[in-house]
């Protein structure tokens, strides 16, 4: 049976992670994240979960241990945000392109400057081509149920990549819902006891990482863009078996909200997908066809779930929390269209940015994005980037 809890999106990932049973955490506090390693500590030193807590001088530091600790064969944990991310950015990537598994939380932030501790998703998008697993939570519930898909994710033979599990800062990390939290022996039922891919071995002393020549370095990356594309079939396997045993499906790599008769779809991320959710409820009832399309993994993206599920469609917006310095759009626009350019379909879209330092997406502004794609849907082309300003 699960307990019925009222809690934040931190203690959620801290809950999710000690019922995975961690051999090995990585604490070091930040502002939005600290919770979660502060609740992991309590839960430690209190005697309710045994694992190792290494208390470190920075978030390099942290990462550097948890990299160890899964090149010794060990299931680790530790998260961070912002600012924390970019001073981990060397051992964060080497820990993918190594292929070492693991989960790591990612309660996101705007990154600096100017300066700001408040909500983004700027942290995150910064490093998705970091060879990182990477997805969205849009509710506390689902924070803590992606912490155990994750590691049963990436500890997957054909994956062996590293996962983030991401949610807004403050919004989710600090907010109360009403959340189930499993069994810990249904968890263990679900989630196998991880046997390790232990690279280092005290009895026999090797070099870990050695300087490596171009055409080994080529074959290095090849191996991980397939494995990230096998990921993509994985995480929908993993998503199944999670609904077998918990009762909760998430769809995937993406979820579709009234999409089957849709015209006009907004496409978001993250904790702004319920906002969505109402908006084209209200759609509805004003006669719009609308649907919303959530993009659950940014890494490995879902190109093709994403092509198929936007096919017959006459416009969509992306609307993104950060921005894609290359282009006056948001990230996931980028990828959305890049995802779309072998599509027969000739659609009216746009990018839409918001939300960015805290600000509020409000119903008002999703509706709004609606409206302006309901007027739009018969004039093919693209619109120059809508920017969500206050109400």
């Amino acid at each position: 049976m699960s307990k019925i809890e009222a809690l934040t999106g931190n203690k959620c990932a801290a809950k999710g992670a000690a019922l995975c049973r961690p051999d090995l955490i990585a604490a070091y506090p930040i502002t939005p994240q600290s919770t979660v390693v502060e609740g992991l500590a309590d839960m430690v030193y209190g005697g309710q979960l045994t694992a190792n807590m290494v208390q470190v001088e920075s978030e390099h530091s942290a990462m550097s241990v948890v990299q160890g600790g899964a090149a010794a064969g060990g299931r680790v944990f530790t998260a961070t945000s912002a600012q924390g991310l970019a001073l981990m950015y060397e051992p964060y990537f080497r820990m993918s392109t190594l292929r070492l598994p693991m989960v790591m939380a990612i309660a996101t932030r705007e990154m600096t400057s100017p300066e700001s501790i408040w909500s983004g998703q700027q942290d995150a998008m910064s490093v998705r081509d970091a060879g990182w697993i990477q997805m969205f939570c849009e509710t506390n519930q689902e924070i803590l149920d992606m912490i155990i898909q994750g590691y049963m994710i990436t500890e997957d033979k054909r994956v062996q990549i590293p996962v983030n599990v991401c949610y807004d800062g403050f919004y989710s990390s600090h907010l109360v819902e009403r959340v189930e939290v499993p069994e810990q022996t249904d968890v263990d039922a679900f989630l196998p006891s991880f046997s390790g891919c232990a690279k280092l071995d005290p009895k026999m002393p090797q070099a870990l990482d050695p300087l490596t020549p171009g055409e080994l370095m080529l074959r290095y990356r090849r191996d991980h863009l397939e494995a990230m594309t096998a990921a993509l079939d994985v995480i929908d396997e993993v998503d199944e078996k999670f609904a077998a045993s918990f009762g909760r499906s998430y769809g995937g790599t993406i979820e579709e909200y009234r999409m089957d008769d849709a015209e006009v779809v907004i496409v978001t991320v993250g904790g702004m997908s319920g906002t969505g959710k109402d908006a084209v409820d209200i759609a509805r009832d004003r006669g719009i066809r609308a649907g919303l399309l959530k993009l659950r993994f940014t890494r490995p993206f879902p190109a093709k779930r994403v092509a198929r599920a936007l096919a017959g469609k006459k416009a969509f917006s992306v609307i993104d929390r950060s921005v894609c310095f290359g282009w006056e759009t948001g990230p996931m626009y980028v990828e959305t269209c890049a995802a779309l350019a072998d599509a027969d379909d000739r659609f009216c879209h746009f990018s839409t940015v918001g939300g960015l330092g805290g600000a509020d997406i409000s119903l008002a502004h999703m509706t709004s994005v609606i409206d302006e794609l309901e007027r739009l849907k018969t004039e093919p082309g693209r619109k120059s980037t809508n920017w969500l300003m206050a109400d």
